[in-house]
């Protein structure tokens, strides 16, 4: 099995960075399936983090302060960071974030902040959301991947709103 994937907008090529998390997430792709498992996002994240940081991402190791990915939004005075939002990885020399998600990814529009975040991160180019293909919980199952997939469908084609990034990759493990 291969994971799900798409590059927006749709006219563009995705790049290396985008591809070698593609890359990571097939390697690992028996392990972290969601049709078969039901990993956290942190289990998702260290499963992934050995073939991210080869590809050379940085990966967040913990959930200390000192081993958090923190990414500069706002400045304040004598231009010391004001605001930052934390990512899961970034490739610095493409601006690539890496965001993982599992359970909350569309039950709590966890994909939409991510977006959002990554919009008004200073100098992101490049936003990869990765997403479980099918979340269960209990009876109930959702296709978070085809719905990520059609949110970012729909705001591409209406046009109606400029994305500050060059390009959004949505991942379906």
């Amino acid at each position: 099995m291969e994971c799900n994937w798409i590059y927006f907008p749709l006219n563009g090529r995705p790049p290396q960075p985008l591809m070698d998390v593609v890359k990571a997430v097939n390697k690992n792709i028996e392990q972290i399936r969601s049709d078969k498992n039901s990993e956290h996002s942190d289990s998702v994240l260290r499963i992934l983090a050995f073939d991210l940081e080869q590809f050379g991402f940085n990966v967040e190791v913990g959930k200390k302060k000192n081993e958090k990915l923190s990414m500069p939004v706002l400045y304040g005075e004598k231009g010391l960071i004001d605001k930052a939002f934390e990512v899961d990885a970034v490739h610095r020399d493409t601006n690539t974030i890496v965001e993982i998600e599992a359970g909350r990814a569309v039950a709590n529009n966890q994909f939409l902040k991510d977006f959002f975040e990554a919009c008004m991160i200073q100098d992101a180019a490049y936003l990869c959301v990765v997403v479980r293909n099918v979340y269960k919980s209990g009876d109930n199952s959702s296709r978070d991947y085809e719905k990520v997939v059609t949110f970012f469908k729909t705001l591409y084609a209406s046009g109606r709103m400029p994305v500050p990034l060059k390009g959004i990759m949505v991942i379906g493990y």
